[in-house]
Parts: structure tokens; sequence; C-alpha cells
């Protein structure tokens, strides 16, 4: 027979909601005494610590986390059922939680979440994180899903994770109108300044292999792992830079920057990555659905 207590869970939930016990035990109508014995009995039955101390306030564990995002899906679809039993309705809204690659295309982001922009009955947010942290939150229910440009390798069935391709942007060399090369690649791009991806990217290793086989040296003024940095850098710099023309779209379309070439077979992909559960909101299915492969 399982050990948890969901009424403790319960009590757990609503002050890591909260944050505060002090106005989670006036909400719940119990004394701070009450609800601190209620949350160390689950402790106790879960042989864990879901809390610790920091001055007066109570701090999540890293198991904390974890556990407030299995009890954030179990009581947000208990008040779901709840309202329908009762009243016969649906609930007011969904809710939708996004992690993103801190790095990622702004532009890219906000072209994938714009279906759910004015949808009055849907209520999303924005979480930027690195790709160890958005796992870490996906895996943990802090999360419905994650976009990121790296793709989550499969283990076999029993994986845990499940990735969609939603786009693949060719990497193109941008700058400015009066930087546009008189020539072909590379004596056209003689003594230009570069900003670039940083090295170790994916993006830069296809840069400099490209470079690499028409022996150029680019004359590498900075360096960016983020996309909209790189994006201020390509604006305010006059040098030459390479990334998806997805991120610099508003520059291209008001002519402040030109695309001068894309690179053959190189590419940034975009990918949405879930895990597998048996109940998935109708909010996250139509949105995946809805996403077509560009390329």
């Amino acid at each position: 027979m399982s050990r948890l207590n969901y009424h403790h869970l319960h009590y757990f939930w609503r002050v890591a909601t909260l944050g505060n016990l002090t106005e989670a035990a006036r909400q719940l109508h119990v004394s701070q005494s009450a609800l601190s014995a209620q949350i160390r009995a689950l402790e106790e039955s879960m042989d864990t610590q879901l809390f610790e101390r920091s001055g007066r306030r109570l701090l999540l564990t890293a198991t904390g986390q974890r556990v407030l995002g299995y009890a954030n899906d179990i009581f947000s679809r208990g008040e779901e059922l709840e309202s329908l039993l009762r009243h016969g309705i649906e609930p007011e809204y969904q809710q939708l939680r996004i992690g993103v690659l801190s790095t990622m295309s702004r532009n890219f982001i906000e072209g994938f979440i714009a279906p759910l922009i004015g949808q009055p009955k849907v209520r999303f947010s924005l979480h930027a994180r690195g790709m160890a942290n958005l796992l870490d939150g996906l895996a943990s229910h802090q999360f419905d899903l994650i976009l990121t440009n790296s793709n989550v390798a499969a283990e076999g069935q029993d994986s845990l994770w499940q990735s969609q391709l939603l786009a693949r942007q060719p990497l193109a060399v941008v700058g400015p109108p009066e930087q546009k090369p008189e020539a072909e690649f590379p004596q056209g791009y003689e003594g230009r300044r570069w900003v670039l991806p940083a090295s170790g990217t994916e993006l830069r290793s296809a840069f400099d292999g490209f470079c690499s086989r028409w022996h150029y040296e680019p004359d590498v003024q900075a360096e960016a792992d983020d996309m909209a940095m790189l994006r201020l850098l390509a604006r305010d710099t006059g040098a030459l830079t390479v990334l998806p023309t997805v991120v610099v779209k508003d520059e291209i379309a008001q002519g402040t920057l030109l695309e001068f070439m894309t690179l053959p077979n190189v590419f940034e992909s975009f990918y949405a990555v879930t895990v597998k559960r048996q109940f998935v909101s109708p909010v996250l299915t139509e949105l995946l659905a809805r996403q077509s492969l560009r390329s």
C-alpha cells in the first residue's frame, strides 16, 4: 500500500506554492504548528527533506522542487475534476509552462507561442534556463515542454524524452548594406571583420569548417553564445556575422541588415521536448500539432 498521504501532500503544495508558512496556514485555516507537523509527517513518510530554512524563509530542496512539479500536476487536475463534477463545466483556463534555452532566438520563440496569444482560456509562462536545468525541470514536471536547438537523444523505448523537430533554419552570412561584398566568397570577404557564434558551438564549428575548405581566415572581432547578443552585435558593430535569418528578421525587413549568402547544407534545428505522460493537456497537443516543419 502506498505510504503517500495526499492530505499532507496538499499542505506541502500550498506552502511551496505560496512560499510562506504563515499565509498558507491562514488560507488553510490551521495553525502554523499543525501545518509544520503535517509537512514533517510527509517528509518522514517519504524519508526525504522537502524544505530547508534560511532565516524565517522556507526554501525548497532539490527533491522538494521535483515533488512540487508532481504536486502541481496532481492538484491542478484535481481542481479541474472537482469543477467538472460540481458544476459540469470545464476549467476556466489551461496553463502551459514552457522552458526555453537561454541562448535561443527570441524571434523563433515568439513565433512558436504566437498561436497561444489571444486565446482567452489559455495562460502560459516562459522560463529561460540552461540545458541541464531545462531537462531537470521537465523531468520534475516544472515544465510542460521545453524549446531547444539541441536534440535530446532517445535511449530506447523506455526513454523519458519525446523530441519533435519544429524547424530547420539555414545558416546565413549577414551584415549591413554598406558591407555587401562585390565578389563571391572568399574573394569578396577579404579584410572584413566578423562577430561570430562562440567557439565550440555547432554553428561556429560549421562556419569554421566552411572557411577551412576555402582557406579563408576570418578576422573575428567578437564572439557570443547568445542569439540575442549576436543580433545586437550584428546590428551595431558594422561587422559580418553568421546566424539563422530568423534571428534578425526584423532588421532584414527594415533594411538595416542584408543576407549575403547561405552556407550550403548547414542548418540550425529547433526542437520541442516533452516527457511521456498519460495525460497531455489539450492546449499542448494542439500547439504541437499546429507546428509545421519550416525549412
